[in-house]
């Protein structure tokens, strides 16, 4: 079978190969794949930046934003072929700790864990993969290829999760106001799962035109641009869903939340860039409002399974438009592009 494959640390070595057929090892389920969802991840262990191959093996298979359909399953897995389902991308390490032992291993507190398609694992990204039941989310046949947004979607069902949690620990603490900063696909599931709670939504982006605004407009949410100071004075936001990593960015929302805001970090930063903070003055505003600043990254099968019941519930006309370019499998390099006006890049490998 095809399979998209990289020697980690390699920058330029991804190629489509000729690999075997997955082994029994990795799961029980038998799974052929749809569709693959491409994320800043993939272009880094692409670039050569990040990833580790299996124990013995030289090469990864590429991808951890999966869906596919179920060919064959034990008969107690809950799953029967022509299912559709993703699979989870991390697994508990072997220790395991105590988050892990409890099915919590998005929270691992030892590193030992794996992931599929970055780190000592294979991904989905081949034309079948094997999966273990437990970590093989099925979905409603009627999302069709927007399944592939499930992984991503995950991420936002475990922030909003984790904002819920923390605000309780104000009386009665009852959000009105929620600021996404990026208008990527996280920025925009995470507003979408603003809007179905019914909060007043904004979404902040460097891009003025294209299909960002219009996405955003028909949540019902409001759309800014320009000066992110401007737009902060004016809201002072509840919430506040961080989803560039753009470290400037991050640095100017500290400490702009209402009194018990709670700023949720979820883009990933490059290190090495120097900015000046008033320290003084963002303690002073952190402690005296009572005010949360947290990161999350990944998530569990909890989560996946709320983000399932999120897209089943968000328009399917306006999920659609999320996805901007679908690049057959033998074009696969073309999805790894940033180009103009793209949100979700998706590897087609049904034709």
């Amino acid at each position: 079978m095809l399979a998209i494959t990289v020697a980690p640390g390699e920058g330029s070595s991804a190629l489509v190969k000729e690999v075997p057929e997955p082994s029994r090892s990795d799961g029980a389920v038998l799974v052929r794949t749809i569709a693959l969802g491409v994320c800043g991840t993939d272009r880094e262990i692409v670039s050569g930046q990040y990833g580790n191959a299996p124990p013995g093996e030289a090469r990864l298979i590429l991808g951890h934003e999966s869906l596919g359909s179920v060919e064959s399953a034990p008969p107690d897995s809950g799953l029967q072929p022509g299912d559709l389902v993703v699979g989870i991308v991390r697994r508990p390490d072997p220790v395991p700790c105590i988050a892990c032992a409890a099915g919590e291993w998005d929270m691992c507190r030892n590193g030992k864990y794996t992931e599929r398609g970055i780190i000592g694992r294979h991904g989905y990204g081949s034309e079948r993969f094997r999966i273990e039941p437990d970590f093989a989310v099925k979905l409603d046949p009627a999302l069709g290829h927007l399944g592939v947004l499930l992984e991503p979607a995950s991420i936002l069902a475990k922030a909003w999760e984790q904002i819920a949690l923390i605000g309780e620990r104000a009386h009665k603490w009852s959000p009105r106001t929620v600021l996404v900063t990026g208008a990527g696909p996280i920025g925009l599931v995470a507003a979408m799962m603003g809007a179905q709670r019914g909060l007043d939504v904004h979404v902040f982006d460097r891009n003025a035109t294209g299909v960002k605004p219009s996405l955003v407009h028909d949540l019902g949410a409001s759309y800014h641009h320009g000066a992110i100071a401007e737009t902060l004075e004016r809201l002072a936001p509840d919430v506040i869903i961080e989803c560039t990593g753009a470290p400037a960015l991050i640095r100017d929302l500290w400490g702009r939340t209402a009194a018990t805001g709670i700023i949720c970090l979820t883009g990933v930063s490059d290190s090495g860039r120097a900015l000046d903070v008033d320290v003084g003055w963002l303690n002073r505003t952190l402690v005296l409002d009572n005010q949360v600043i947290f990161g999350t990254v990944n998530a569990n099968r909890r989560h996946y399974e709320l983000a399932a019941r999120a897209l089943a519930h968000a328009d399917r006309s306006w999920l659609e438009r999320l996805i901007t370019r679908r690049v057959p499998l033998e074009q696969w390099g073309e999805a790894l592009e940033v180009r103009p006006g793209d949100v979700k890049v998706i590897i087609d490998f049904a034709g």
